[in-house]
């Protein structure tokens, strides 16, 4: 099977900051792919290498098969729209009602007349748990929890086939952020998305991969079955996963 996304030698630095160094990783249709690993380590900056809004320095990236690097215009226009984006801290519009929010991606395609916008955003509200009282509210008269799940519904608006999920549970309390777990969950299966969530909640990682890779010093260290973190037989893996201030990966923070 090809796989969804395919990356191989992925390479990117900033100045003399190498950030990523040949990140190879594999997608396949379907799945649901967490990446962990510490705050600075290069996740975000995959994420934007594989968007197109970053260029990496070397390697491939393969959407079904078709290497991405160096598209432009209309070509690179075509890939972003296979992509949606929850960003981490919802970046929702407060100017637009929470209806125009979710059809937003639909309204810049051109995308049909404002009532079969409105009534396609209730649609979708209604998969994130929302009902359509909340269509005419703005962003700003929402909890932290409801305008996440909003963030959510204008993610699947346009049916995308790979979904990016970056820290979808920062700032939310533990039962919003099992309830945001679930919707990515019932959103993945019920949609046949492929997901890519960045995190560092080893709570979230637990409930919504079906695969775990771990990304330190610019590479995959460490990528295999959720039900196989606990038990990885790495290093790195293990302090990160238990939290534990004593391991390899403080070692090499010490270094010069």
């Amino acid at each position: 099977m090809t796989a969804k996304i395919s990356l191989a030698g992925v390479a990117k630095r900033f100045g003399s900051k190498v950030v990523l160094d040949g990140v190879d990783l594999d997608v396949a249709p379907g799945e649901s792919m967490v990446i962990i690993g510490g705050s600075g380590t290069g996740k975000s900056v995959l994420i934007k290498c594989i968007l197109g809004l970053i260029a990496p320095d070397a390697g491939s990236i393969r959407i079904d098969g078709q290497d991405v690097v160096g598209l432009h215009g209309s070509a690179l226009a075509t890939s972003r729209a296979r992509f949606g984006m929850l960003f981490q801290g919802g970046a929702l519009f407060d100017s637009l009602p929470v209806w125009r929010n979710v059809s937003f991606a639909l309204s810049q395609g051109g995308g049909g007349h404002a009532a079969e916008m409105r009534a396609a955003a209730i649609d979708n509200l209604a998969r994130v748990g929302l009902d359509a009282g909340v269509a005419d509210l703005r962003p700003s008269e929402l909890s932290g929890g409801m305008q996440k799940r909003v963030a959510l519904a204008r993610a699947i608006a346009a049916r995308p086939e790979i979904i990016f999920f970056d820290e979808p549970t920062t700032g939310l309390d533990p039962i919003m952020a099992d309830v945001i777990n679930n919707l990515i969950v019932e959103l993945v299966r019920d949609l046949k998305i492929t997901a890519l969530t960045i995190t560092h909640d080893m709570g979230s990682v637990r409930k919504v991969a079906h695969r775990v890779a771990m990304l330190y010093a610019g590479k995959i260290v460490w990528s295999g079955p959720v039900a196989d973190i606990d038990n990885s037989g790495n290093a790195y893996v293990d302090q990160f996963v238990h939290g534990r201030a004593d391991g390899p990966i403080k070692m090499a923070m010490r270094r010069p």
